[in-house]
């Protein structure tokens, strides 16, 4: 059976998974800002969020051949995880949330992968009997309420049920990145596990572009922002570096120190840094409503956390019956 963080989670584990947690929502966060700004020059989201994986594919293509040398059969043993990662946790939910988003409100669609966390916790529940604690049902309550007003949705949204599938398998796709990223017995680096993913996901996102389920048309024209005008290739190279590469390696280094359920919860400050980088690079300010909102979304979070179990610093193994004066060993893998 596969080892997932959530079994055993240390203390000294948490303290530095929580930065590295925030700071790959951060970096993820800023992602939409940049692609506004490509898109309002002529660029479809296609074409933003292919260029946007392709880069990031590139950068860590040789740490990544680096980190596997002399390791390659780890690549043979994790096929599946890779095809999984790279095609629904990468290219899956891309694909998805921009399919969704043509035909419904972007605000709604948003609102419906993220619910990604929940899924998570039902995925735990059902597949892994981790019952979650009512503190942790009700950190998902406040995030969830916190989501909806800083989405700016509670004065009525159009309702497609295409769009709604589409967002639903976005959401599939986004939980299927926790889960993944949270396994540990892989034997797989966060490394090798981010570039071989990302360099599939790139591969596929080129292929629904080619074959036309994916838009993509882009234009060399100078990129305005807040602060001014920029070539074209600083924000896809800003995408594609800080809020692609950096990101997935932060997320899939602190999701195996926190486990799927926690990390997905921090994650939600995505939308926060989001809203953050919406007024820095385009000058976008959220109303007193999408404020308090994102006040909830953090103090879900906090409530998760408090109820998550106390992380066990040393597990021991039963004793056999009959055997006497056998010392219990611990748990090497405890992380």
């Amino acid at each position: 059976m596969s080892t997932v963080t959530d079994d055993v989670r240390t203390a000294r584990g948490v303290k530095l998974g929580l930065p590295l947690a925030i700071g790959a929502a951060f970096a993820f966060g800023m992602s939409g800002g940049w692609a506004r700004g490509l898109i309002d020059a002529g660029w479809t989201p296609g074409a933003a969020v292919t260029a946007r994986i392709w880069v990031a594919a590139l950068v860590l293509l040789i740490p990544t051949i680096l980190t596997l040398r002399g390791r390659w059969h780890l690549l043979r043993r994790n096929t599946g995880i890779i095809a999984a990662y790279g095609l629904l946790a990468v290219t899956a939910t891309q694909l998805f949330y921009f399919q969704a988003v043509a035909v419904m409100d972007v605000g709604l669609a948003l609102l419906i992968e993220y619910t990604a966390p929940v899924a998570v916790i039902l995925w735990l529940w059902i597949r892994r009997g981790e019952k979650p604690s009512r503190r942790s049902i009700l950190g998902a309550a406040i995030a969830f309420v916190g989501l909806v007003l800083m989405l700016d949705i509670v004065t009525g949204a159009d309702v497609n049920v295409a769009g709604i599938l589409w967002a639903l398998g976005a959401m599939v796709g986004a939980a299927t990145y926790f889960v993944l990223s949270a396994k540990a017995d892989t034997g797989l680096p966060p490394l090798a596990l981010a570039g071989s993913g990302l360099l599939l996901g790139a591969v596929g996102l080129t292929i629904a572009g080619a074959v036309g389920i994916l838009p993509i048309a882009w234009s060399t024209d100078d990129i305005s922002y807040r602060f001014g005008t920029v070539p074209w290739f600083v924000p896809v190279l800003a995408m594609g570096v800080l809020a692609t590469a950096l990101a997935y390696l932060l997320g899939i280094a602190s999701t195996r120190m926190l486990g799927s359920r926690l990390a997905s919860f921090v994650a939600l400050a995505e939308v926060v840094a989001a809203l953050l980088f919406g007024w820095l690079l385009l000058g976008q300010l959220p109303d007193l409503l999408q404020a308090l909102g994102g006040a909830l979304v953090l103090a879900g979070v906090v409530v998760v956390k408090l109820g998550e179990p106390a992380p066990p610093t040393e597990f021991v193994e039963p004793v056999p019956e009959g055997i006497a004066g056998r010392v219990a060993s611990t748990d090497s893998a405890t992380r």
